[in-house]
Formats: structure tokens, sequence, C-alpha cells
């Protein structure tokens, strides 16, 4: 049960991590996501994108949001510097505004961070997308994968990283977890050869992924990078997206180097860049053909984590002290070099 304490004269939740991820499922992850984002689209929640504060050490991250129509708003706050980044999360009532729990949120932004691409694979990726490809596994990865095969009947997962020793021990850790091959591959064109669905999730400065890799068809997760410093799609490859969704245009115009370079050579106009938000809402169509290829450009906000807290702290409040059918394993704690 989760530790109450006293905050400025009313009892607040103090989550921890191990309770985070006793309750947060992938699927209960991605249902309160999707919810958050088509109540979005109606006027029934709000999102203000990350601000930032450096230092010549180490960074500052703040990033807020509220769901109306559930009654909350939070804000998630992160420090990463060489030695970590560490992430705590206040969700408070929006109506009162008093505080209602302090939450650690590595293992919650994680699993918010994967729910986001199992939404956006479910409207976007052909329903007979069965390959995957992963570029990159790093604290972020295994959640995209809980993701997409919840999203879609995954059979095979191809996986590169420059890393070969924990390539090889992702892939064997993943095929145990997924019950799905997870194969090693010597490069990104090799992984990316043969999928239905690509996630690219790295720290990469210079893209990796060109517009010669796609084929017809493919639907692309870009998560990796979410500042201007760093991109993993080239602008071929983005040019050649015929559908573009971001979770939050106004966060995408600061960061998404990807996006923003193109427009920048006048490769792309905003005009095709769309809210995930309005596509979960109704208000825009999906995938048009089997042909299309589709571009979810993920930068991590601050709805996605409101959505995810509310449904931690309403579980626990409920008395809920681990997960339904115990089915699915908890996301285990990680270092993270960077934030989202």
């Amino acid at each position: 049960m989760a530790e109450q304490i006293v905050l400025n004269g009313a009892s607040v939740w103090l989550i921890r991590e191990h309770e985070v991820a006793q309750v947060l499922t992938m699927e209960r992850a991605m249902q309160a996501v999707e919810a958050a984002f088509r109540d979005w689209a109606h006027g029934r929640a709000t999102n203000q994108p990350r601000q930032r504060v450096h230092t010549p050490q180490g960074t500052l991250h703040l990033m807020g949001a509220a769901w109306h129509s559930k009654g909350y708003l939070g804000y998630k706050a992160y420090l990463s510097f060489p030695t970590g980044t560490r992430f705590h999360m206040l969700l408070a009532s929006a109506t009162g505004g008093q505080p209602l729990a302090l939450i650690e949120a590595d293992t919650l932004g994680r699993i918010r961070t994967g729910a986001a691409t199992g939404v956006a694979t479910r409207y976007l990726a052909r329903e007979d997308a069965t390959r995957v490809a992963l570029i990159g596994t790093g604290h972020q990865a295994a959640t995209q994968l809980q993701a997409v095969c919840a999203a879609r009947p995954i059979q095979q997962i191809y996986a590169f990283s420059r890393t070969s020793e924990r390539l090889h021990a992702f892939c064997q850790q993943m095929s145990e977890q997924l019950g799905i091959p997870v194969q090693p591959k010597n490069s990104v064109e090799e992984a990316v050869q043969n999928a239905d669905i690509i996630i690219t999730v790295t720290n990469a400065r210079e893209p990796f992924l060109t517009g010669a890799m796609l084929r017809p068809g493919m639907h692309l997760n870009a998560v990796g990078a979410n500042s201007l410093a760093r991109r993993e799609l080239d602008t071929y490859a983005v040019g050649r997206c015929d559908r573009i969704f971001v979770d939050d245009p106004e966060q995408a115009r600061l960061e998404a180097a990807e996006l923003i370079l193109p427009i920048e050579m006048r490769r792309l106009s905003w005009e095709r860049v769309h809210p995930l938000a309005h596509l979960v809402g109704g208000q825009l169509p999906g995938r048009q053909s089997p042909e299309e290829i589709t571009l979810f450009k993920s930068l991590g906000i601050a709805l996605e984590d409101v959505a995810a807290a509310v449904m931690v702290y309403e579980a626990l409040q409920s008395g809920e002290n681990k997960k339904e059918g115990g089915s699915e394993r908890r996301a285990k704690p990680a270092t993270p070099k960077e934030g989202r």
C-alpha cells in the first residue's frame, strides 16, 4: 500500500517506482493515454509543452497538463545530469487544487512513452502487420515492444543496437518475456528490410534511417529524438511518409528536428503534420491504403504522464497492489541517460 504524507496540511500519497510497476500494465496505460487524447481532441484536456532550464552541469525539465473531464492536473519535473536522470510527478485535483500524489516517475514515463507508441500503432499500422524492427535497445526499448505487441499480432521482431553484447542480451530477455522471437541484426538496413513496423528509440544525433530503406505499407514510430540536436530519420525518410502525426504539434515546433529541418528546407509543411489526438478523436482519418507509409513522431508529453498517473493513483486508491491476472511482467527500474 502506498505511503501517505502530509504536504501543506493535506494528506498526499507518496507512490514509489515499485508501486507504479505493480499496477501500470501496458494495456491499462494505452487505455488511459487513448482516453486522454480523445478528450483533448474535444477540449476536455490541455497540454503544456516541455520547458527546459539549462546549467553548465545539467538540465531541469518541466511539463504540465490537465485532464479536465477526469478532474485532475499535474506536472512532471526531471533532472538530467551526468550522474543520471531523476523523475518526479505531482498529481493534483483540477477542481480544488489540492495535491493528491507525489510519484516517482521513471517507470511511469517509460510505460506511458510505450503506450503512446501503442496507440499510434493501433490507429496507423496495417491490420496485418506482424513484423517489427527495433533500432535501439536502451531503457525505453522494452516498453516500446510491449506496446506494439499489444496493438498488433506481432510474430517476429528484428533488433539492432551498436553494442553487440547488449543487443544479444536484450533479444534473449525480450524473446522470453514476450514469447515472440526477437532476432539480433547486424545493421539498421538489415533490421528494417522485412519489417511492417519500425521503432527508432536511440540517442543518435545524426539520422540513420534513410528514405531508401523504406517501402510501401510501413508504419514508423520515431521515438528517440526529442531535442533540436538529435535526429533518427533523414529528410528523405520523412518526405516519403504519406501521413505524419505527432503527440503535440506545439511541442513538435520546439523539439522535433526531424520535422523542423525539412520544413525549413521547404520539403515539408506544418499543414501535413497532424495531432494524434485528432486521429484518436475521430476528427482525422488514419491510414488510407495498405501502401501508405505512416509516421508517428513521439516527443513525450505531459498529458501522457497525467493519464498514466491518474490510472496509477486510482488503482492504488482502490486498494490494488498487484497487476490483474499477473500475466504481465513489471517494468524493471532503469537508470536512463536522457529523459522524456
